[in-house]
């Protein structure tokens, strides 16, 4: 059962990276086009027609095409942001665990204060000064998500630099930075592989949140987030408006959890607390 609910998870994920990455150019319709004779036209099955299979928005907006439009926005977020965090975090915490003392109590602080930042209310203050912006959620994501990387980057150096195969290259004469590049950083790969497997999932719900309460991807680019909220007033006359972008965060981020777990299980069960 565990296998057959990992596969399903795997078909999930690669239905979201393929819906993401090509489903834009085989829509028929503009997802930022919408024609208000076709307003809160609802699904096929539901007494709608065959050319808005899941029914239009409040301004006759196709939502199949701007789902599909937003798993895009959604991949491209997660894409970023999670190369940035693990950039950074994974550096500051290799060179925290390698380097120790006062610099190592340094960082940790700054984790610390990372993992304390409430990111709604930074994205809000963000957003009230500067507007809603692609790079203004993506610069905040970052602040908050990389610590994660750099708490287990550094515990995995701090148990991987005092292996024999590190001494040995330190007797051997090695630079520190060729000793964390060559030995240290690909032992630790796996742990950050984790990390950012399960982090998909946290981007997307973070995303999706911020843009629902007009912080996040700026409209009309359809973001799920900003979908969902644009239903809220329909929710009992249009509730497909709310409804599939809502099912579409939910089947992503459980696939994303479904997998990390199977992950975490399968590289090593012992990481399981420290990703969580």
């Amino acid at each position: 059962m565990q296998n057959v609910t990992f596969r399903a998870a795997l078909v999930l994920l690669a239905l979201f990276v393929l819906t993401a990455v090509f489903g834009p150019y085989l829509v028929e319709h503009d997802p930022l086009k919408g024609s208000l004779r076709a307003r809160l036209e609802p699904p096929l099955w539901a007494g709608g027609t065959s050319e808005h299979l899941l029914g239009t928005d409040r301004l006759g907006r196709d939502m199949l095409a701007r789902i599909v439009s937003g798993a895009r926005i959604s991949l491209t977020v997660c894409v970023v942001v999670i190369a940035i965090a693990g950039s950074i975090g994974t550096a500051l915490g290799m060179l925290s665990g390698y380097v120790g003392g006062w610099l190592d109590r340094v960082l940790m602080r700054l984790v610390d204060l990372a993992l304390s930042l409430p990111v709604i209310l930074l994205a809000l203050l963000v957003g009230a000064v500067s507007g809603p912006s692609f790079g203004n959620i993506v610069l905040v994501i970052s602040l908050v998500l990389w610590s994660q990387y750099a708490r287990m980057a550094r515990g995995e150096t701090l148990r991987v630099k005092n292996e024999d195969y590190v001494d040995l290259a330190r007797t051997s004469g090695l630079g520190h930075v060729r000793i964390i590049a060559r030995h240290i950083l690909p032992n630790i790969a796996p742990a950050l592989i984790v990390v950012a497997t399960l982090q998909v999932g946290v981007v997307i719900v973070l995303e999706a949140s911020l843009s629902f309460l007009g912080v996040g991807v700026p409209p009309p680019n359809p973001s799920w987030g900003s979908m969902v909220a644009d239903g809220r007033s329909y929710v009992v006359t249009a509730w497909w408006v709310s409804l599939f972008p809502g099912i579409a965060i939910l089947l992503v981020v459980m696939a994303v959890n479904i997998v990390g777990d199977a992950l975490t299980d399968r590289i090593n069960p012992a990481l399981r607390g420290r990703t969580a």
